[in-house]
């Protein structure tokens, strides 16, 4: 019961990579934590598991609605539409960013940091994402490697869902650990 007492937000909508969603929810609540899974629609959304739709989860708040401030850490599953979707929603990114002017802890994992892009946070940081937006990652000025886990100031990235033990077990040290002098941009 690590994270007792503490709130960690999951954001995602339609799309996002079954277990990079799932199975850190379980790890975060088998911790302690209260865990709430906030989307830019009401209702359910739907995972992608393989080639096709997968399992839904239910939302338990709009981004729109939600305060920053009452998280301790946000997780950002991957797969390619969720983060696709999201960035172009202006509550989505300026939620990404209210957290690092606080210096509290972001994961993100797969294609999740084309949200970290798109909210301007993501400059001069060390990260990994999956080899496909390398690219993206780059151009955006983040020093890219290919690593199973990078941790940067309380901001920690992986590549894919074989790197999920690794990437969960960073993500609740840097919720225990806190906020991050460093964690902190004038986004």
């Amino acid at each position: 019961m690590k994270l007792k007492n503490k709130k960690v937000a999951i954001m995602a909508t339609d799309g996002f990579e079954k277990s990079e969603l799932f199975e850190p929810l379980k790890a975060l609540k088998q911790e302690g934590a209260t865990v709430h899974i906030l989307s830019v629609k009401e209702g359910f959304i739907k995972s992608w598991h393989g080639d096709n739709w997968g399992e839904s989860t239910q939302v338990d708040k709009l981004v729109a609605d939600a305060d920053s401030s009452e998280y301790h850490g946000l997780v950002l599953p991957g797969g390619v539409a969720n983060p696709d979707l999201l960035r172009t929603h202006d509550d989505a990114l300026n939620f990404i960013r209210a957290f690092f002017k606080s210096g509290k802890p972001v994961a993100a994992i797969c294609h999740a940091p084309w949200l970290l892009i798109s909210a301007n946070v993501i400059e001069n940081r060390k990260v990994t994402s999956y080899h496909s937006i390398k690219d993206d990652v780059m151009n955006a000025g983040a020093h890219w490697v290919d690593e199973e886990v990078v941790v940067d100031q309380g901001l920690v990235t992986s590549r894919n869902p074989k790197d999920l033990p690794a990437f969960i077990n960073k993500v609740i040290e840097e919720i225990l650990e806190g906020k991050h002098e460093d964690q902190v941009v004038d986004a």
